[in-house]
């Protein structure tokens, strides 16, 4: 039986280890000031406090649907795989905080308008795109060539990533419950400058996500080649 030299790829040691601790330290930190330094709303008491996690992670999820709107085009330009890795990292982890948003939402929504869910444009919109993210990841885990599913991937992707407009606009283009924008000049400053270090905080848990994701593909990519070359050596 002749041998077979297989192309194993040996796990790839993230280079940004320090950069996971700092982002989740960061993170914790900035919650833990905001919650605990941060006073009581008004109207709303210590439940706008939910606001530091709703709120970065509403923003964290139009900006990872923009990542993968980036990187889908790109691989669609220029044919490269690790474009489609990174946008497939992208949308895994824009899902993630996509369902985070929809699920603190509701957590907001029950006390403050009396239910868990209504179809308003927001939500729905925001629904809509979790959906379409949704059949994104499953669509690449039904397709085994790897051309047809970049492809394909690369296609919904783009068209999954137009909603995000849809979704930020929907409560300036419909008559809404959800609040319209904020923004700084809008926003109590007592909560501003911790609302701004939670953005921060969740953009680098983004980052390093997608990072890890990355890499996790790129490894599941040479176990790929690694088991092509099996059944090739094989014959």
């Amino acid at each position: 039986m002749t041998a077979v030299t297989l192309p194993v790829a040996l796990p790839r040691t993230s280079r940004w280890p320090w950069f996971g601790a700092f982002a989740f330290l960061f993170l914790i930190t900035s919650q833990a000031l905001a919650i605990i330094t941060s006073p009581a709303d008004r109207d709303m008491g210590d439940l706008q406090k939910i606001m530091y996690v709703h709120v970065p992670s509403a923003w964290i999820t139009m900006l990872s649907f923009f990542v993968v709107l980036v990187f889908s085009v790109r691989y669609l330009w220029q044919r490269r795989e690790n474009d489609d890795l990174l946008a497939a990292s992208a949308a895994g982890v824009g899902a993630t905080f996509n369902g985070l948003t929809l699920v603190l939402g509701m957590l907001w929504g029950r006390p403050t308008w009396g239910v868990w869910w209504t179809w308003d444009a927001r939500l729905t919109s925001t629904l809509v795109l979790f959906l379409i993210f949704v059949g994104y990841l499953s669509l690449r885990a039904f397709i085994d060539e790897p051309v047809r599913r970049a492809q394909w991937s690369a296609a919904v992707g783009i068209l999954g990533a137009i909603n995000v407009p849809i979704v930020y606009l929907s409560v300036r283009w419909w008559r809404t419950l959800h609040q319209v924008q904020s923004s700084p000049s809008t926003v109590d400053p007592l909560y501003v400058l911790f609302l701004r270090a939670n953005a921060f905080a969740f953009l680098f848990v983004m980052i390093y996500f997608i990072r890890q994701r990355y890499e996790a593909a790129r490894i599941e990519r040479d176990a790929e080649l690694a088991a092509q070359a099996v059944a090739l050596g094989g014959r």
